[in-house]
């Protein structure tokens, strides 16, 4: 399992057309076996190709679990390190 970088292009063709699909735009994890692409992953959305003649389906689900891991930063929800969170105003107890 790794990022898949421009080299893999031409393996990436095959595989989308094995899988009467497109190459998942954006970054991709790819899933290699004894040197074959096998599957491959968009690390932001939910494309995925995969080789129909082999065993797929459970490294396809070991990359995506991956792939939400990766861009899990990216969809965190919450205050941005270079934006301070506003705090409310605690008010003061009357007597």
């Amino acid at each position: 399992m790794r990022r898949a970088h421009p080299a893999d292009a031409a393996a990436l063709a095959r595989l989308a057309a094995l899988d009467c699909g497109r190459v998942p735009a954006g970054d991709l994890l790819v899933a290699e076996v004894d040197g074959e692409l096998w599957a491959a992953v968009a690390i932001s959305g939910h494309g995925a190709i995969a080789d129909p003649f082999r065993p797929s389906a459970a490294i396809v689900g070991l990359l995506r679990m991956r792939a939400a891991q990766l861009d899990f930063p990216a969809r965190a929800v919450g205050p941005s390190p270079s934006r301070p969170r506003r705090l409310a105003a605690r008010r003061q107890p009357t007597a």
